[in-house]
């Protein structure tokens, strides 16, 4: 399987809360669009330096990840940033990898909004169809 790449807009989740309380407008929560990297060895979402600081999200605290290869690193984690990928959303805290050029979403984000790789087609697809699904167990 080769790799996957979608179309994800990402967007500051302290900023929605601000929106949703009447002290910013909608037009003022921080957003952006980019093409990301599909990682189901990734465990949430992990961007660089420079997508957090484009999103204005605060490092509220670190962590040191395994990263490809068995290797260690030492990451931030920040507050709060919603996924948005066509009708479906999932809310996690990124974790921030040093030198970090694509935007990887890991398998908590894929779950929470159901959804799976199709390799044949080499694109994301909802695991039960358009309509997103939890499951409890």
């Amino acid at each position: 399987m080769g790799s996957v790449f979608e179309e994800i807009t990402l967007r500051n989740g302290g900023d929605i809360v601000l929106a949703r309380n009447g002290h910013i407008t909608e037009q003022n929560i921080r957003s952006i669009t980019v093409t990301a990297l599909v990682d189901t060895g990734a465990t949430t979402l992990v961007m660089g330096e420079d997508t957090r600081e484009k999103l204005g999200l605060a490092v509220t605290d670190t962590l040191t990840v395994t990263i490809a290869g068995g290797s260690e690193a030492f990451c931030g984690i920040t507050e709060p940033v919603e996924i948005c990928w066509k009708n479906r959303t999932s809310s996690v805290r990124a974790w921030v990898l040093p030198g970090e050029k694509h935007i990887l979403i890991g398998v908590i984000p894929l779950e929470e909004m159901d959804l799976i790789v199709d390799p044949i087609n080499q694109k994301l697809v909802g695991a039960h169809g358009d309509k997103a699904m939890g499951l409890i167990k």
